[in-house]
């Protein structure tokens, strides 16, 4: 992260925080006003890393908050999936709020509730209470992503130039290394605090996060008076709101468990899908899912294909491959995790070295390309496989896991409207959550109730042509072609 800040220093000469002046005219030109600079990127970057270190940093106290509560991992699973199912939702709902009351408010409020929820953890007393805990999370959560999108969208704005490359690579990078810390970090809170530091470190990052915004974060723009007669409620679009969560949440829990699918979740979401159409069609005065620019934009909506598509690779070997090192190899949790790392140091650098080029379609082709040949290398992988060939073959899977990300994102923020950036962002990331829950599926259809060689296998000839299909549809979408594309 530290490279990408350098980089949006360089291309803006600084930041003060404070809302760009006018360009005074002198001498027949005009003064460009600074758009990015390492304090703003500073401040947006570390909201956004809270999403994806709560989404990792659980999985190492999931079982001392089982004995605690004598539950068993049927159980506590829903802490992991509790925040998923409420970020998948919130992300898009909280860009909308972003996008029509000010993402600078919407950024603030979701570190408020973040650091609400680290005290609710102090205090919960039961496993149900433990699972709202953790919606309430997500929520917060939810907020800093598409609020930073659309504060990034408008800030880079009044300056010329390409994309923002450092700042996007910064969320990117971000992301990844919060992500990937998020297992040892909690591990290590449990181990020095008992799990209830896991929640409770929610506290100071908030915090922390509150103050860098307070201070480096310019205000928003008032609301015209007209605007908030009309009501704010009302742009908001609740009902379209609703049925979207009626329409994504049966999907998921649908997704959770394909090896015994439960098809009445998929009409129900079928049927709220179809009121959803209906409404935002119709009914709505402000539609919260614009389905007609959604059908016109066919360049975004192939990036939240991608996406998507992506992250279900990405959560298989993060899941599936680490499981079969446990199960087959007979690793402990701790060597995997050590030689995971290398995998999530190679995704970082190569989210900074794609963030840099500021283009699309160079980053996507080469991530997946390496996508087709790891995913293939996991078919000759079994119990003899020497150590140092298991390493390598996380480290190719670097490669699409940050290449992927970054050119994803590049491509979001050239195709998303200028107006709708939080929303858009926020629908990215929905798209990512459900590749996470369609990973889960596909880890448990090959894999039964323990992981094999046999399975592992089959899962990498899954992967291997879901990448193949990816490869082409990414070199003749004409869309990514170009600086920014």
């Amino acid at each position: 992260m530290r490279f990408a800040v350098r980089s949006a220093i360089r291309t803006s000469g600084g930041d003060t925080g404070r809302p760009v002046r006018p360009p005074e005219r002198g001498n027949g030109a005009e003064a460009a006003p600074p758009a990015l600079g390492g304090r703003f990127v500073a401040a947006v970057t570390v909201g956004s890393m809270l999403n994806p270190v709560n989404s990792s940093m659980i999985s190492t106290a999931l079982v001392p908050i089982g004995r605690s509560f004598g539950a068993g991992p049927a159980a506590t699973v829903w802490l992991v999936a509790g925040l998923y199912l409420a970020s998948a939702v919130a992300q898009p709902v909280m860009g909308r709020v972003a996008d029509h009351l000010g993402a600078r408010r919407v950024y603030l409020a979701g570190l408020v509730l973040v650091g609400l929820s680290g005290v609710a953890g102090l205090v919960a007393g039961s496993l149900g209470e433990l699972v709202a805990v953790r919606v309430l999370t997500g929520v917060g959560t939810s907020a800093a992503y598409p609020a930073a999108m659309a504060m990034i969208r408008r800030r880079s704005a009044r300056a010329p130039g390409g994309p923002p490359s450092g700042a996007l690579g910064a969320l990117t990078i971000a992301a990844l290394a919060s992500a990937a810390l998020g297992p040892a970090l909690g591990g290590l809170l449990t181990g020095l605090a008992g799990w209830r530091a896991v929640f409770a470190v929610n506290i100071p990052l908030a915090l922390a996060g509150l103050a860098l915004a307070l201070a480096w974060l310019p205000r928003d723009e008032p609301r015209p008076r007209a605007g908030r007669a009309r009501g704010a409620w009302s742009e908001l679009d609740p009902a379209g709101v609703l049925l979207f969560a009626g329409t994504l949440l049966p999907l998921m829990f649908f997704l959770t468990d394909l090896t015994h699918p439960r098809w009445p979740l998929l009409a129900v979401g079928g049927i709220a899908a179809g009121a959803l159409a209906a409404w935002e069609l119709r009914a709505a005065r402000h539609p919260f899912l614009d389905l007609r620019m959604l059908a016109a934009n066919r360049p975004l909506v192939r990036t939240y294909v991608r996406y998507g598509a992506s992250f279900l690779v990405v959560y298989c070997v993060l899941y599936g491959y680490t499981q079969w090192l446990e199960e087959v190899r007979g690793y402990s949790a701790t060597l995997t995790g050590v030689i995971m790392l290398p995998m999530c140091a190679v995704a970082a650098l190569c989210s900074w070295a794609g963030a840099r080029r500021a283009t699309a379609r160079g980053p996507l082709l080469v991530g997946t390309v390496a996508m087709v040949a790891a995913s293939a290398a996991l078919a000759f992988t079994g119990p003899g496989t020497p150590m140092a060939v298991l390493v390598l073959v996380g480290v190719v899977f670097g490669l699409p896991n940050g290449l992927n990300a970054v050119g994803n994102q590049t491509a979001l923020y050239a195709q998303a409207p200028a107006g709708g950036t939080g929303t858009a962002a926020g629908l990215f990331r929905t798209a990512q959550y459900v590749g996470a829950v369609a990973s889960t599926s596909v880890i448990g259809l090959v894999y039964g109730d323990r992981a094999t060689t046999g399975g592992l296998h089959t899962a990498a000839v899954v992967l291997s042509v879901l990448g193949a299909l990816l490869l082409p549809a990414t070199l003749c979408d004409r869309a990514l072609r170009g600086r920014g594309r």
